[in-house]
């Protein structure tokens, strides 16, 4: 990606670098993956009732406009203003997710075949009674590759789709800034590109906006990340409207009618925790004290379930909502506000209904290198929670140490364990209380012998000065993804002189001035043997290595 010209080493680095990676997307845990899919289905419910949330404004909106032309004109025609360019917005974002599983499947977006791509998307309506078209992502076969979206979204000269992405939601966001009369930095606005923002990658080193979310992510959470920014976009967008519409006082109002709203703090809650909501009437009058009455498990309002219904009592016009979360998977409840009628005096009764999910806390623990934990050796490792920031979370393991070390975590495991297995756990603080996340269990093993090898050889036939420049026997560790070393203690020198068996013992990797003499003297064809050779790894234990047969030239 960088506009530098790298040496053929850099080159021969990165290649190696695209190779692993590779391989290592080949093993992606299945449950990561299924975390990746139930958050993102999560993530669309959660769009779909927000998006009726922010239509539900825009109603209240047009009939007070209807009601009082003169004085919401002004902050109505912008309210639709901004309908219409989050609208653009969104269609680029369904675009975008559209070419994402286009380009995993047929590599390039040009190629992308569109009467193939109709198996990913089925027709669903919902609860506002609108059909959509919804994205089968679990049936996408490539949705745990990256190789495509990547260059699709960084490109070769980081000039990807992401950096019209981060350009587009910058835009939108100054755009609602300066249409609400806000200043460019204010933080009233939740899209989360700021400029000036920082980011970083897991080494610690500063990275763009682009690089740090789609650089060598999975389809899975591409398409996850821009769900996440679909519900920024339009949570700016309620922030935005409801701006305006709060910007009109009570007094302008000519009130037909009185709707009862609810404001969910979250619809995804942890099981154990509690869910909570702002229960209120819309425009409401800060002198009303309403009486709400909730019953759970109900989806629309009767008149039957008042006897038994839970009551609230408010102050302020509005009611604080708490309720339980005690069984997992979707939930919903009913129920009404009843609040007096300052003209008549009687009590009228404003229903409502709101549905939330209730999920089990989950713990995702990744290993960056490896499947498993290899004695002697730092093992980096990834350990995160869905909507947890890493700040909140505490871990610990069963046996060795677990530690942070240039933003990741580290397990290092001195000695063999009872089991060849350890167990991560972790809990964090969530809404003030500490839960536990889960646990996740890893098997333990020794690192791997390295492979003994002079001049790169193992046997057959060598140059007499190739043999005599290496001078030493070397342990390559191939193919094994740490910055670890072995060290030879010992081996034995043998060779046939005159007919004569001349064994010599060396204690190191080196050869002695007696051995190179002797290869310095030696003919064609003479044969010589580096045998019981010694290795100490990096868990102290002593390894025995391949002989090393090697054969004048």
């Amino acid at each position: 990606m960088a506009g530098y010209k790298e040496t053929p080493r850099q080159k021969m680095i990165a290649m190696m670098y695209l190779v692993l990676t590779a391989l290592l997307a080949l093993n992606v845990s299945r449950d990561i993956l299924n975390a990746f899919l139930i958050v993102n289905e999560s993530m669309e419910s959660t769009n779909v009732g927000l998006s009726q949330e922010v239509n539900t404004v825009y109603r209240e909106f047009a009939d007070q406009y209807s009601q009082n032309k003169e004085k919401t004109e002004e902050a109505y025609n912008k309210a639709l203003e901004v309908k219409a360019k989050t609208e653009e917005v969104m269609k680029y974002l369904d675009q975008l997710k559209y070419n994402l599983v286009g380009v995993s499947e047929f590599k390039i977006e040009s190629k992308i075949n569109h009467e193939e791509m109709k198996k990913f998307y089925m027709d669903s309506t919902y609860a506002d009674g609108v059909t959509r078209k919804v994205l089968l992502l679990k049936d996408v076969p490539t949705k745990d590759k990256y190789d495509n979206t990547t260059t699709y979204l960084i490109g070769l000269r980081e000039d990807g789709e992401a950096y019209t992405l981060s350009k587009t939601l910058n835009e939108y966001r100054s755009y609602l800034l300066n249409i609400v009369n806000l200043d460019q930095d204010s933080e009233e606005l939740g899209i989360v590109i700021k400029p000036g923002k920082a980011y970083k990658n897991p080494d610690g080193l500063p990275v763009s906006w682009e690089f740090y979310n789609f650089y060598h992510t999975i389809l899975a959470a591409d398409i996850t990340i821009v769900n996440k920014l679909v519900n920024e976009v339009k949570n700016a967008e309620f922030d935005a409207i409801r701006y305006l519409f709060q910007s009109i006082t009570a007094s302008d109002f000519k009130f037909a009618s009185v709707s009862a709203k609810v404001i969910p703090k979250s619809t995804y809650v942890f099981k154990g925790q509690n869910y909570e909501a702002e229960i209120l009437v819309a425009a409401f009058d800060d002198k009303a004290k309403p009486d709400v009455y909730v019953r759970q498990g109900a989806k629309e309002w009767k008149d039957s379930y008042l006897k038994g219904a839970k009551k609230i009592s408010g102050e302020a016009g509005s009611v604080s909502l708490k309720l339980p979360a005690n069984s997992e998977g979707p939930q919903q409840y009913a129920g009404i506000i009843q609040l007096r009628d300052p003209v008549t005096g009687e009590l009228q009764n404003h229903p409502f209904s709101a549905e939330y999910t209730v999920a089990p806390p989950s713990l995702t623990v990744a290993p960056l290198k490896m499947n498993v934990f290899y004695i002697g050796v730092e093992n980096p490792v990834s350990i995160s929670s869905p909507g947890i920031p890493a700040s909140k979370i505490n871990a610990s393991i069963t046996a060795g140490k677990l530690y942070k070390k240039d933003g990741n975590y580290v397990v290092k495991i001195d000695k063999k364990v009872k089991g060849n297995r350890v167990t991560v756990s972790a809990n964090a603080e969530v809404y003030g209380e500490t839960m536990q996340l889960g646990k996740a269990e890893f098997r333990v093993k020794r690192v791997p012998s390295p492979t003994a090898e002079i001049a790169g050889q193992t046997d057959g036939k060598i140059d007499k000065n190739t043999l005599l420049a290496a001078g030493a026997i070397i342990p390559n560790m191939e193919d094994f993804n740490f910055d670890l070393y072995f060290e030879v203690t010992s081996f034995t020198f043998a060779t046939l002189i005159n007919g004569d068996w001349i064994p010599k013992n060396v204690r190191g990797n080196q050869f002695t001035k007696e051995i190179s003499n002797i290869i310095r003297n030696g003919k064609r064809k003479q044969k010589f043997f580096f045998e019981k050779i010694q290795a100490k790894g990096p868990d102290g234990s002593i390894r025995s290595l391949n002989p090393v047969n090697l054969e004048l030239k």
